[in-house]
């Protein structure tokens, strides 16, 4: 998905700006991917002259592992019924979750952060402390934001959130503020237009990679679009149903369990695709905001207006349970 969705960045600006985009590579480009892939491993490797050889090496690898980590707590879809067995469509079901989430997007920062220190260069360490401040500050706003939709649904597991959300009883209809809140803060944290001050080429070079080539800067680059896949899902998770769709107990009911849930997979997939579109229609209409303008956002508004979020969240809780 991440490989395929540099494809899909390029056909979406090339349609946003009336034009072709990729279309030498395979039938419509598709195999541009994979072409992009090999050039990167047959690209000369450039190492700057840095005291920190071994951090430069490990910014990029801790950038792409905390990308991939959090999909092991993620539900694509329920169970499938195979030669008698159970098979759970989770790698692993933890009772806290999002917590386990939001603990390695912490750490996602530290791969930013490593690569630009270690690249022994002014511009690349800009885009690195931009970065880190960037992530800390939007991560408090996105915590808070869940908290609101956690007080609703008495539960930190996400299989239970999917579960609890069957038909259309989808929890963006409970909490619209606290699911805006939470996307803008997705694009702050995946570093994505108009948020991606860490690496706006008119101003440092190329931030906090500007040093790195070949597959090192590969790590980065499939990276952003990892996180831009796994934040999609975790939105459709969270307030968009995950796998449900609605008459999924008829389906269950009448047609049987595994081609239900393959249909829920399915579903699932819809509404990333959905969201990876609109990560990229975003990109391609709004302009990069100013630093002081994305620092204001996160501290002054998002935060207080999290707040607020709980506080009515909680006084309707009281109110009508």
């Amino acid at each position: 998905m991440a490989m395929y969705s540099t494809w899909a960045e390029r056909k979406v600006a090339a349609f946003l700006q009336d034009r072709v985009g990729p279309n030498r590579a395979g039938w419509g480009g598709l195999l541009q991917p994979l072409a992009d892939g090999m050039k990167l491993f047959a690209k000369e490797e450039f190492e700057p002259d840095t005291k920190n050889r071994f951090l430069f090496f490990v910014g990029p690898a801790v950038a792409m592992s905390t990308a991939l980590m959090t999909s092991a707590v993620i539900p694509w879809g329920d169970k499938l019924e195979i030669f008698g067995r159970t098979v759970y469509l989770q790698a692993t079901d933890l009772d806290a979750s999002l917590l386990y989430i939001f603990a390695i997007l912490s750490v996602g920062v530290y791969g930013i952060m490593i690569g630009g220190w270690a690249s022994n260069n002014k511009f690349s360490l800009m885009g690195a402390v931009r970065a880190a401040s960037q992530m800390v500050s939007y991560e408090v706003a996105m915590g808070l934001s869940v908290i609101a939709l956690i007080m609703m649904t008495g539960t930190l597991s996400l299989k239970e959130i999917s579960m609890q959300q069957s038909g259309m009883n989808w929890n963006v209809f409970y909490q619209p503020v606290g699911f805006l809140i939470f996307l803008i803060c997705a694009f702050a944290e995946t570093n994505r237009t108009p948020f991606d001050l860490a690496e706006c080429e008119s101003e440092l070079i190329g931030g906090y990679h500007t040093e790195y080539s070949s597959m090192k800067m590969g790590f980065y680059l499939f990276a952003e679009y990892a996180n831009m896949f796994i934040s999609s899902t975790i939105i459709a998770v969270l307030y968009f149903g995950g796998y449900n769709y609605p008459g999924m107990q008829w389906m269950v009911d009448n047609v049987g369990v595994n081609t239900a849930n393959v249909l829920g997979i399915g579903v699932l997939f819809i509404k990333i695709c959905f969201f990876i579109f609109f990560y990229m229609w975003v990109r391609w209409t709004i302009p990069r905001f100013r630093y002081d303008q994305l620092m204001n956002l996160g501290w002054k508004i998002l935060i207080p207006l999290s707040i607020i979020n709980i506080i009515i969240t909680g006084i309707c809780i009281l109110a009508f349970k």
